[in-house]
């Protein structure tokens, strides 16, 4: 463990003398590898709280997680996105602002979040739920606290620290699964588990953060009415987005069964993990973007659409490869018990096309600061959404959640996007979006006549996605679908 502190210490170090054009590449490379290497861990530790847990016990943890996130959704406020906005353009008040929102944060976070323990007695839940609810609060409040670091990270474009974060503490997360197994702890140990989870998060993202600035708790008045002013849009938004992200697992968890909550939480574990790597590639460009709008508005249009291109060649390739590996993932992540999910994870999984392709849209939005000018998307979106999850989860189930959960992405991917292109103009080029679907049919085209025997195994289902991987890859090459003059595009500075 010393020899890997001093390991970590010695690549930070090595960061402060690279070129600013080093330091961009390097950092974007670090957080890649390290975000898909917590994902695999985050994926690891799912895998065997489900197989511990059973479809009824993962049941009631999905349920635990999800009504406690409504609380910490509230509790945002919008400072995540804020913070790069407001640091990103006043450095030499950065500590004064940090610390602000930092203070702002911690006392949002310990009012909403300390809701929600209290609340759940008042719901028609049994007493291992209650009782989860008031374990499990405390790590919502250290996953709040972070946001204002890595915010702070993505100004600094410094977002490999948190990319070492997230890796250590999803060590930590799995050590802890494990000891609970062993221990016969059963829901409580995996719960306690995910607690020293992201206290470990948070405890690395504060370390780290130190290098750069003094983040203490400032409880300024004057100033977090400037963080509020600038805030509230999105606080608004956000509060409008916990009904279309959320509600479907709550309303589910009230009308249905645990093991049916288990099924969909499966599925939606993998949407999930699949949907923060948008979010990671948006939170690497966001600094860029605004900086380059301020600066040369003609380059910040052809990064939009550059990142649009790469975004739409990440989606496609999952929504063809799932539809003819979504059992066998399912299985190999999840476990036998969770094999009815697979098609739950087919549905469900256009919703990453729509995220992945809206994602840009939404950030370029926060990056010309027009977030006042979209609340009405959150608004129309969460509001139709709701009343569909009313009326088709009682009838239709899980079913009826996936497809209502589709429909919100989308709206929001073709709003955004309409928005951009009446406010700025923008229209979409989408040449590289009918090369990424030509070569992700091709590689579909391979996996249909791909030897089912060959995926009947771990070792073998992986080889078979690396094979699919590797000839999209070729099949995106022969048709010159990218460039390396794309990607310097997007991360040269200059």
């Amino acid at each position: 463990m010393l020899y890997y502190n001093h390991y970590i210490k010695s690549f930070l170090k090595k960061q402060e003398n690279m070129s600013l054009q080093q330091k961009i590449f390097s950092n974007t490379l670090v957080q890649i590898i390290g975000k898909l290497a917590s994902t695999g861990l985050n994926l690891f530790a799912f895998a065997l709280m489900t197989r511990e847990l059973g479809q009824n016990g993962f049941g009631e943890y999905t349920t635990i997680i999800t009504f406690l996130s409504f609380f910490a959704i509230m509790a945002d406020l919008g400072l995540t996105l804020v913070t790069v906005q407001m640091i990103s353009g006043d450095q030499e008040k950065e500590n004064l602002i940090l610390g602000n929102l930092f203070g702002l944060r911690l006392i949002s976070s310990l009012i909403f979040i300390g809701l929600a323990p209290i609340i759940v007695q008042l719901a028609n839940y049994n007493n291992s739920i209650k009782l989860g609810v008031l374990i499990t609060a405390a790590s919502f409040v250290f996953n709040a606290l972070n946001q204002i670091m890595v915010g702070l990270f993505q100004t600094r474009l410094k977002m490999n620290r948190v990319a070492w974060a997230e890796t250590l503490s999803r060590f930590v997360m799995i050590a802890g699964v494990i000891i609970s197994i062993n221990l016969n702890w059963g829901l409580n140990g995996m719960l306690i588990a995910t607690v020293s989870a992201s206290l470990t998060s948070f405890l690395l993202h504060f370390i780290f953060a130190h290098r750069f600035a003094k983040i203490k708790p400032l409880f300024n008045w004057p100033v977090w009415q400037n963080i509020l002013n600038l805030s509230w849009p999105l606080a608004i938004t956000i509060a409008f987005n916990l009904i279309y992200l959320r509600a479907d697992t709550l309303i589910l968890s009230l009308v249905k069964t645990a093991d049916t909550v288990g099924l969909y939480g499966a599925a939606y574990k993998i949407i999930d993990v699949l949907s923060s790597l948008p979010f990671m590639f948006a939170g690497i460009i966001l600094p860029i973007m605004i900086t380059t709008w301020r600066q040369n508005k003609e380059k910040f249009y052809k990064i939009l659409q550059k990142s649009f291109d790469i975004m739409a060649a990440a989606a496609i390739p999952l929504v063809v490869g799932t539809q003819f590996l979504a059992d066998k993932i399912i299985v190999l992540i999840a476990g036998p018990d969770f094999l009815e999910a697979g098609i739950i994870l087919r549905i469900l999984i256009f919703a990453i096309a729509a995220i992945f392709m809206g994602n840009m849209m939404a950030h370029a939005i926060i990056a010309i600061k027009a977030q006042k000018k979209v609340i009405w998307i959150y608004v129309f979106t969460s509001i139709t959404s709701l009343v569909a999850y009313i009326i088709l989860i009682p009838r239709f189930s899980y079913f009826g959640a996936a497809a209502v959960t589709i429909y919100s992405e989308a709206t929001i991917a073709v709003l955004s996007t309409w928005f951009i292109y009446r406010h700025l103009g923008f229209r979409i080029c989408w040449r590289g979006t009918l090369k990424a679907l030509i070569a992700s049919l091709l590689m579909g085209a391979l996996l249909w006549i791909w030897p089912s025997t060959w995926t009947n195994s771990a070792l073998g289902l992986l080889l078979t996605i690396a094979a699919a991987g590797l000839f999209y890859i070729l099949f995106l090459g022969l048709l010159k679908a990218f460039r390396r003059s794309d990607l310097l595009l997007i991360f040269n500075k200059k």
